[in-house]
Order: structure tokens, then sequence, then C-alpha cells
């Protein structure tokens, strides 16, 4: 902690006009909660309350798959971001779309980040057990194949700590209300924070 600590003025100096935009869907909209609570704004909370004073923006869209994301990566890139979370992938595992195709994306996706020079932390999703076995493991393979291939920072699961916890979602059962996404934005926070050291 005491490390953590003293890297701080250093963290806030350089960061002071680092932009960040989280690039993804539903789960990183702010879906069925008031704009205040959304990811964007709690995370920006969150690394505030680290040291870190950078403008945490939203390029997310309820309802996106990999290939929307892919559509409008060149959007996202106006607003000439110096750190994209890459949170994509949810929707198509929802579709059974096959996890190759997710891949692709993807990997479409941080080639034209980097093109850049932006920085990218990709946020992981996993597929629901009623998908299949084979489904399971070749979907949850396309994260960390993605960040070892590019050699990008990798959070494996976006809802870690909140998925199947119903105090932490809202009704429907598959997005986080407030609370859980201030779990969210607590547990990405200090990823953040390691690539505005970099």
């Amino acid at each position: 902690m005491i490390a953590a600590v003293a890297l701080l003025p250093a963290v806030a100096m350089t960061a002071e006009k680092t932009r960040i935009v989280a690039f993804g869907d539903s789960l990183s909209a702010g879906y069925g909660v008031k704009d205040e609570e959304g990811f964007v704004p709690q995370l920006q909370a969150a690394l505030r309350a680290l040291g870190a004073e950078v403008q945490v923006e939203s390029a997310a869209i309820s309802g996106d798959t990999s290939l929307d994301g892919r559509q409008r990566v060149d959007w996202m890139l106006r607003k000439k971001p110096d750190i994209v979370i890459v949170a994509l992938g949810a929707n198509d595992m929802l579709r059974a779309q096959p996890p190759a195709l997710t891949y692709d994306n993807l990997d479409f996706i941080i080639n034209r980040i980097h093109a850049t020079n932006a920085k990218v932390l990709l946020a992981g999703m996993l597929a629901t057990p009623t998908l299949g076995e084979a489904y399971v493991n070749e979907f949850a393979a396309i994260y960390p194949r993605l960040a070892e291939k590019h050699q990008v920072a990798l959070f494996p699961f976006f809802l870690q700590d909140v998925a199947t916890v119903a105090a932490l979602n809202l009704p429907d059962g598959l997005h986080p209300n407030p609370a859980g996404i201030k779990i969210i934005a607590a547990n990405i926070a200090p990823q953040v924070l390691k690539l505005l050291r970099e």
C-alpha cells in the first residue's frame, strides 16, 4: 500500500490530460441506471479517489456486438483516446456467434487502436454454461489469446465478483445495478493505473 501511495503523485501529474474511453456495450454504457451511476462516471470517481486526474468518456452502445465495434472503431478514435478499455463480446456470446468471428473482430479493433499509439485494456467476457463446454472453452480463450498476441493489458472478466449475484444486478439478471457497477469500477481502476504508470 505504501508503495502504491508513493506512486500517486507521479500518476496524477502524468495523467492530468489523459483521456480514457470505454468502448463497449450495455455493460459499460450504464444500461438501466442513472447517468451518474454508470460505469464511466464510477470508474472516473474510482480513479480520482486513487489520485489520478483523468477524463473518462463513453463510447459504449447498448446491444453492440464485436462486429458493431469493428464498424465504429474509427468513429471512437476521433475522441483521440490515450487509453481504450475494450469491453465487447457479451452480445456475441448471448447470440452464440462463433468465437472465431469475435476473435477476428476484436483483433481488428485492437490493431486500429494501436495504429494511433493509444494503449488498450482488454476486458474479457465468459460464456454461459448453457452454450456447452466446447463453446465455453473456445470463447474463454479469445481474450487471453488476443492479450498475448498484442501484448495488451487484460482484465479477464468484466463482471468479476458481480455476475450471478442477485443483489448486484438488475432484475434481468444480466446487467449490473449501481452497486455492482461500483465493484466493477473498483476492480478495473487499478489496471488502468498500471497503464498510466507505463
